[in-house]
């Protein structure tokens, strides 16, 4: 049992990057989709696609080969929450990394989540 999913897809990410593997498997859930849909449109990974196998469907995340220090920083565990306003958010590392928040819209970067001036559930941080 996993008790943090989102943290598990992170961790899995960052070792599959740094042992140069072309692809990762993830299990399944709405809520990893869209946060590796941001990754995708961010350029953090380069494809993910919905593999339906016999019993559950995995996420299978491929990777940028030169991208081997990604770094992915949960910021909100399940033990302590993060909550952010709108005003409290800030670029991260100079605006050249993203930072992924739970909102009312949806999962937004902090940048849309600023031009839309919603806060939330600060998730995590890419750089």
């Amino acid at each position: 049992m996993i008790t943090d999913p989102i943290a598990d897809l992170l961790t899995r990410i960052r070792n599959a990057s740094r042992a140069r593997h072309e692809f990762v498997l993830i299990p399944y859930s709405k809520l990893k989709e869209s946060l590796l849909a941001i990754l995708l449109e961010e350029g953090f990974v380069s494809e993910v696609k919905v593999v339906r196998n016999e019993k559950f469907p995995q996420l299978k995340v491929f990777l940028i080969p030169e991208n081997s220090s990604i770094e992915l920083v949960r910021k909100s565990t399940p033990g302590r929450r993060l909550y952010v306003s709108c005003s409290d958010l800030r670029p991260v590392k100079s605006g050249y990394g993203i930072g992924i928040l739970s909102t009312s819209k949806g999962l937004l970067t902090v940048e849309k989540a600023i031009e839309e001036g919603v806060g939330g559930e600060y998730i995590c941080e890419v750089y």
